[in-house]
């Protein structure tokens, strides 16, 4: 056995060695998550808010430059998968990932302090842009990075259970967002939310960032990573790596293309859903209150489902439940968005929980099979960086985009016909996957 066989076999029986570790590292990565997302979802489920008192307004031309600021976070999160993903790979995942969180949690405070537009004028939006910039860096560095951490300590035969709980703290997170701000709204009502009390959830990832920041800090580096430093096998530039070879630049494809459906998936039928029930939907819109209710039953669907489909994937393989899932996604989308477009309360929420279900296996699984198309050598940047470009093109341009089409052709269908497209690319992309289920991470 070679040096680097002894190291790697080194790093893997640290973590099966001690299932607590393991479990640590997996609630670590999940809190974290949980922090990360809830910073970043509660822009999405506020939207409406933002609009009438950052830009002016809730007309069409002010919800138009929002999802422009929704857009704007996706663009710079390539910004944040080049550098962070470099310096992840470089230096190590674990005081990064804590940076990551203290600049998300100060970004997404400092919205929540913005003056209003009737104070400040233009500057609101040029303020808000700037810290939307700042959120779309640090998620653009997040993902791959909690992904790839816990990834790094779990065991091969449950790493896909052990990452999921990673997708499931960001769903819990907008679950959390969408239930505090339902209360605010019952408690307060519609007008107080107006007024001020929409800077209550912005506000709050002060003391969140700060526990997630804490016990993030308290993690050690990952047996993974610490066996390349071990051997001094960490590459000088990890991204000239990534793109001077042929192997990898086949997976950051597979990256791009693979989680094409997370945009409907994720970005239309959670974070985007609140502003899409009350504003578009004619005569049939929705209350604040009742589209955030309508939403949160579909985000506890996806909670329970999430480890159900990892477990299944840890036992069947990746490719079939990715599989299931789109076409699942491609066959339910027009008559569960049917259902939501009658304005009818009930039929909303069988809706959106049917959709959340069939979602729940793409959600599980995605991330677990980027993290594992990559060697440790890589991982962070490779994965961070083809993920992000996905979001833009299928994700940070879903709430603009909807908003734009359903204004121009009258339809409120518009989401289920993008969501049956992009099921149709993850479907068509899982052909060029190599099944991963069980097998131990490559180093380099």
């Amino acid at each position: 056995m070679t040096t680097s066989d002894r190291l790697d076999a080194t790093a893997v029986g640290v973590v099966t060695a001690d299932g607590k570790v393991v479990r640590k590292a997996t609630i670590a990565g999940s809190i974290g998550s949980f922090v990360e997302w809830y910073d970043y979802g509660i822009y999405g489920l506020l939207v409406t808010y933002l609009a009438i008192n950052i830009m002016g307004g809730a007309e069409a031309g002010g919800l138009f430059l929002t999802n422009v600021g929704f857009l704007v976070s996706f663009i710079a999160r390539p910004f944040g998968s080049v550098i962070c993903g470099y310096l992840g790979d470089k230096l190590g995942r674990k005081s990064l990932l804590a940076t990551l969180l203290v600049l998300i949690s100060a970004a997404t405070a400092a919205i929540g302090l913005i003056p209003s537009a009737e104070v400040i004028g233009v500057a609101a939006p040029a303020l808000l842009l700037l810290l939307r910039v700042l959120q779309g860096f640090s998620a653009g560095g997040e993902v791959a990075g909690a992904m790839s951490f816990v990834g790094e300590y779990a065991e091969d035969h449950r790493r896909n259970y052990a990452m999921s709980f990673i997708a499931v703290g960001s769903f819990v997170a907008l679950m959390f967002g969408s239930a505090f701000s339902a209360v605010l709204i019952t408690t307060l009502g519609d007008d107080t939310m107006t007024s001020w009390a929409w800077r209550v959830p912005f506000l709050l990832a002060v003391p969140l960032g700060y526990v997630g920041f804490y016990i993030r800090r308290k993690l050690e580096e990952t047996p993974h990573f610490e066996a390349l430093r071990e051997r001094n096998t960490v590459v000088r530039n990890p991204l000239k790596e990534a793109f001077t070879s042929k192997r990898h630049l086949k997976a950051i494809a597979i990256t791009i293309f693979l989680p094409a459906l997370n945009g409907p998936g994720y970005y239309l039928l959670f974070v985007y859903m609140p502003t899409y029930l009350k504003t578009s939907l004619g005569e049939h819109d929705f209350s604040m209150l009742q589209a955030l209710t309508v939403t949160a039953f579909s985000l506890i669907a996806i909670v329970i489902c999430i480890p159900l489909m990892a477990r299944l994937s840890d036992r069947i393989g990746r490719k079939p439940v990715l599989a299931i899932s789109a076409v699942a996604m491609a066959l339910v989308s027009y008559p569960m968005f049917l259902l939501i477009t009658t304005g009818d309360f009930a039929l909303a929420c069988v809706g959106t929980t049917v959709l959340a279900i069939a979602f729940s296996g793409h959600a599980a699984v995605v991330h677990t099979v980027l993290a594992e198309m990559f060697p440790t050598t890589v991982r962070y940047s490779a994965y961070s960086i083809g993920f992000s470009i996905s979001t833009i093109i299928f994700g940070g341009s879903a709430p603009l985009v909807m908003t734009t089409l359903i204004k121009a052709t009258g339809s409120s269908l518009i989401p289920a016909f993008a969501s049956i497209a992009t099921a149709m690319i993850t479907l068509a992309t899982i052909a060029f996957l190599r099944e991963t289920k069980g097998q131990p991470l490559a180093s380099s």
